[in-house]
């Protein structure tokens, strides 16, 4: 009889009159890897979230079901009780303390004491704590991860796919794991850093340790998971046996139809007229530092930005944007931009969809048509009706429900209507919602950093779609910034390779996949931003 660590039986969940989950059913063996795939909206998250006892579950309800772990049927009223019972969980959002260093996140709660002579007199509360050996435990999970960082460094210091790292380090970390529930957890990773990823995730099944691993890119569920679990529209659409099945069949049962291939081929246009020109950039972002860079983005084109964690890529468009500490010159049409003004740049029709939706993008609390339309409103004096022959100004909700209720359509957007709240949505739907923000806008140069990380393949298509439509039929210049280089080679008219701070190299789509490795490891160097 083969031994199950979870099963998963006839499992509902409702938000309201909102049914997101409908008679789940499956199971995992121990050291399986199970794929969990389907789009932004399918109910993996909740799911997981019911696995994990999340309190916002009780709070809404509770569900229907039972879960079985190790034999016995369990209903966790929190997360420390599902941690308890073995079951570690890497959300997609991290969790780090970010002022702490990197083997205190990893022990946090469960440090190793020493004693001294005053326990003797006054007990457990002046043990000490014994910094060698936390030292130690942290350097051995981060070894499980090939991951050569000094574990004193501050958090904060990292650049985000470090991060990613960290929070993986401190679930195995802890001895009685037994099922590790990771959310999208190579969103934030380089190829290079994915690859390391899933051979660890190998490493811990061959050691006993069951996985659950969500995500959108199909090819990693292909390489890495011994079963594939698809949801749809809160339905559990098939259980399929990996190697018995192919990206298409998965995807025409995540979505209900065919994705049919991005094609490469596309006239690739000369583009002469800049529209923004860097010089000798420089901008301090935490784990993501710019130094003396040089850039001419031409008006028109789809520009990407690709390179390794860490290396500076996402820095660029922050320190544009006026949101991180930036030195050097930046001329926009011409004319000098003053520099660390956020405002500035959004007057003057320059817009950023930022890497972080939930911290720079969005209002959670907000509706989505607020979202929407605020920047537009306060910053281009949009959705305004005059009263009284002109005498003051209102918003017109008639003219902002239209703009919302038309970006929800053709961005596909899943939810309830325009009124809901913003913090309610999947993280791809949320991504959908910044995008219309943008659009709103109706920028002449549109910054976008990582505008697919962690939506599914039919989301993936519709925003990379609609920034090209954008592109073509408005004439609008778009920079994307990506750790996904195959996107970048199916959208861009020019590449932008950054390594330690600096243009390595700009490449064209059509480049050898060596060429761009070259540059990403340093050890070629093209034009400093001059192709």
């Amino acid at each position: 009889m083969e031994e199950y660590i979870l099963k998963i039986e006839n499992l509902s969940k409702s938000f309201g009159e909102n049914l997101v989950l409908k008679d789940i059913n499956f199971d995992i063996k121990k050291g399986e890897i199970i794929g969990l795939v389907g789009e932004n909206g399918a109910g993996k998250s909740t799911l997981m979230k019911i696995i994990f006892g999340m309190a916002v579950i009780e709070e809404t309800g509770g569900y229907k079901g039972e879960i079985i772990l190790n034999g016995k049927k369990v209903k966790f009223k929190n997360s420390m009780e599902a941690l308890d019972a073995g079951i570690g969980m890497v959300h997609q959002e991290f969790s780090l303390i970010p002022g702490f260093k990197i083997y205190e996140n990893i022990i946090l709660n469960r440090e190793t004491l020493k004693s001294g002579f005053l326990k003797d007199f006054f007990g457990e509360r002046v043990e000490l704590l014994n910094i060698e050996d936390n030292k130690n435990r942290a350097k051995g999970a981060l070894k499980h991860l090939e991951l050569n960082v000094d574990v004193e460094t501050i958090v904060d210091e990292l650049p985000v796919g470090h991060m990613q790292f960290i929070e993986i380090a401190r679930e195995i970390e802890r001895e009685n794991t037994k099922l590790l529930v990771l959310d999208e957890p190579t969103a934030v990773l380089t190829e290079n850093e994915a690859e390391i990823l899933l051979k660890t995730m190998k490493k811990l099944s061959n050691e006993g340790i069951s996985i659950i691993f969500i995500t959108h890119r199909l090819e990693e569920i292909m390489k890495v998971s011994d079963r594939v679990v698809v949801l749809r529209d809160g339905i559990m659409m098939k259980q399929l046996i990996t190697k018995e099945t192919n990206v298409d069949e998965i995807t025409e049962l995540m979505i209900g139809r065919k994705i049919e291939n991005r094609s490469k081929e596309r006239i690739l246009k000369k583009f002469s007229e800049n529209i923004m020109e860097l010089k000798n950039l420089s901008v301090n972002m935490t784990g993501e530092k710019i130094k003396n860079l040089n850039l001419k983005i031409k008006k028109g084109e789809i520009l990407g930005i690709g390179g390794m964690a860490g290396q500076g890529k996402i820095a660029i468009a922050n320190g544009v944007m006026g949101l991180k500490e930036t030195k050097g010159e930046i001329y926009y049409k011409g004319e000098k931009l003053q520099l660390n003004t956020p405002r500035l740049p959004l007057i003057n029709g320059i817009f950023f969809v930022s890497e972080d939706r939930k911290e720079t993008g969005l209002i959670l609390n907000e509706p989505i048509d607020y979202n929407i339309s605020y920047p537009a409103i306060y910053l281009k004096n949009k959705f305004l009706k005059k009263n009284l022959g002109g005498l003051y100004k209102s918003i017109d909700i008639k003219k902002i429900k239209s703009n919302t209720d038309k970006y929800i359509e053709n961005l596909e957007i899943k939810c309830m209507n325009g009124y809901q709240k913003v913090g309610e949505l999947s993280g791809g739907n949320q991504q959908k919602v910044c995008l219309a923000k943008a659009f709103t806008m109706e920028p002449e140069l549109l910054f976008v950093s990582e505008p697919t990380r962690g939506i599914d393949v039919g989301a993936k298509k519709i925003v990379l779609d609609t920034l090209k439509n954008y592109n073509e039929k408005e004439n609008m210049t778009i920079v994307i910034t990506s750790s996904e280089l195959e996107e970048l080679r199916q959208i861009c008219h020019r590449i932008v390779i950054v390594n330690e701070g600096k243009v390595a190299g700009i490449l064209s789509p059509e480049d050898d996949l060596l060429e761009y490795g070259k540059l990403m490891v340093g050890i070629k160097e093209g034009a400093d931003g001059e192709n």
